[in-house]
């Protein structure tokens, strides 16, 4: 059996099932299990719980300053990214040949001209309109479209309307790409999951049987970027990538990561909406400043060579995105990467048909992205079946990232916001006395109150990333996007660490998951 292509336990038999069933339960575990012991002890041993409480806020207010020291340097490297003439450098890169790595292809005479990228865009039932968006992004970012093979990808299940939307966009664009196709993903396939990865998967391989081996195309010179359909590529995207493919050690060893920005439709959506997509953005900025804790995620490039070596994406994941990541890291024995590309892409955040639900979808989406829990018994499992041909330091390292990194989602915000409270409501009189007592609201305030400069600085960051302001919105909507980042300790909770322990307890009982397409309005 291939274990690299395992979605969960139920696929598996024996002692295999039983020990991925009980990684799978891990994650909640370990989230229910700090929660429940916090609020055992805040009965038992208040006192003990008020020390800790007291730690854990300095920790935090630590990780605070260092994060944003990690956001500023990130933001500074995407600005100036920008600013980059990345054409103009594509061009010029024999001048920079002598200070490239050896394993560099530039350095092995591979020019930007030898390159293909393909363009896999699975949709399902968006509008036309953030469909044709996309496309434009394409056709305007300055690269030869002559060079681009572009894959429509649409669902069956989603009926003559989605048909009909391909059939225009092919009339409109397929003429400017060296190749254009709409493939059907067939509904009710065996063994797949109805979602984006088993549609991608499916037009990957039509367009590998169909294109590039009728046409005789060398897999080591094609680029894959599978994109969401809101995704906008900006100016220059293409030639950024194409830059790093060359000039990098082991390009086909890697995938390579821009930063989502959610400014599509960012004056439209309802104030949660933009504090949490902007959140996610500062993320996945400070994230590429450390790529050794990167993981690939929405939109992002990866070469065809690799994909074709895994066979593609799984057709039955969730969290297809992050999990072509780990397969890869996987079957290349721990010799896989992601590379920042600190360039942006533009993306739509959450946004339904009126506010209430837009906090149903909104909270539905983050529930979607931390079922992304499901890697961690993927990982660990395919670690133990595999830990002879690994890196062992790198892949311990890789396994301790994901488990805390889905713990602290899935707890932090709650023991800040609300486990803080509980050795003062719940100690009772032997702690009420005690002079822990007396200062941990002081101390906790004002720990609490030096971590808010971090909302200081990302509220800043926000107004300053902002796209142009549409004429229909006045000078007070800029106030207010600043303003809105008050919220930020509510959104926290309210849609971060309690869809995220729905999503870890969902999975502990084997409630699996489907995947829920995000909506999509501007």
């Amino acid at each position: 059996m291939n274990y690299l292509k395992v979605a969960k336990a139920t696929e598996l038999f024996g002692r295999d099932r039983k020990i991925y069933r009980f990684l799978e339960i891990l994650p909640g575990a370990l989230s229910l299990g700090s929660l429940l012991i916090l609020v055992v002890f805040s009965f038992i041993k208040p006192v003990w719980v008020a020390y800790f409480l007291i730690a854990f806020n300095v920790y935090w207010l630590l990780q605070v300053v260092f994060l944003g020291v990690y956001l500023i340097a990130s933001y500074n490297k995407l600005k100036k990214n920008k600013k980059i003439d990345w054409q103009e450098k594509c061009k010029n890169i024999d001048q920079e040949i002598d200070f490239l790595p050896e394993g560099s292809l530039a350095k092995k005479g591979l020019r930007v001209g030898d390159l293909i990228h393909l363009i896999v865009l699975p949709t399902y039932n968006e509008d036309l309109e953030i469909i044709r968006t996309c496309f434009l992004g394409l056709i305007n970012n300055n690269y030869p479209t002559k060079k681009m093979i572009v894959a429509l990808a649409i669902e069956e299940r989603a009926g003559q309307e989605a048909l009909e939307r391909a059939k225009i966009i092919e009339e409109e664009f397929s003429d400017r790409f060296r190749n254009f196709s709409v493939f059907i993903h067939p509904d009710n396939i065996a063994g797949e999951l109805k979602g984006k990865g088993a549609n991608q998967a499916y037009a990957g391989k039509m367009i590998k049987k169909e294109v590039i081996d009728k046409e005789g195309l060398d897999y080591e010179k094609i680029v894959v970027s599978v994109f969401d359909i809101d995704t906008i590529a900006s100016p220059g995207y293409f030639h950024c990538l194409s830059y790093k493919f060359l000039t990098v050690e082991k390009p086909y060893n890697a995938s390579y990561q821009p930063v989502p920005v959610y400014h599509n439709n960012i004056w439209q959506t309802p104030f949660f909406a933009r504090v949490s997509s902007a959140s996610n953005t500062f993320w996945q900025m400070m994230q590429q400043i450390r790529p050794e804790k990167l993981a690939t995620y929405s939109s992002h490039s990866m070469t065809f060579k690799a994909l074709v070596d895994i066979d593609f994406w799984a057709p039955n994941m969730v969290s297809e995105d992050s999990r072509i990541f780990w397969h890869c890291f996987l079957h290349y024995d721990g010799d896989y990467r992601v590379e920042p590309l600190y360039f942006p892409v533009s993306m739509d955040a959450t946004c339904d048909k009126n506010f209430w639900q837009t906090v149903k979808s909104l909270y539905k989406q983050q529930r979607r992205w931390a079922w992304g829990s499901e890697n961690v018994p993927y990982l660990i499992f395919n670690v133990i079946k595999k830990w002879s041909q690994l890196k062992k330091g790198e892949t311990l390292r890789h396994i301790w990232i994901q488990i805390y990194g889905f713990h602290s989602w899935a707890t932090s915000a709650l023991i800040l916001g609300v486990v803080g409270w509980l050795p003062i409501l719940l100690g009772g009189s032997k702690f009420n006395g005690n002079v822990v007592f007396l200062n941990l609201p002081a101390t906790t305030q004002q720990l609490m109150t030096l971590a808010m400069s971090g909302l200081v600085l990302t509220s800043i960051l926000s107004s300053i990333m902002l796209p142009k302001r549409p004429k229909n919105f006045g000078f007070l909507n800029n106030l207010k996007l600043v303003v809105e980042w008050i919220f930020v300790p509510f959104s926290v909770i309210i849609f971060g660490a309690i869809p995220c322990l729905d999503a870890q307890i969902r999975l502990m009982f084997g409630k699996y998951m489907g995947f829920w397409v995000t909506p999509k309005n501007r």
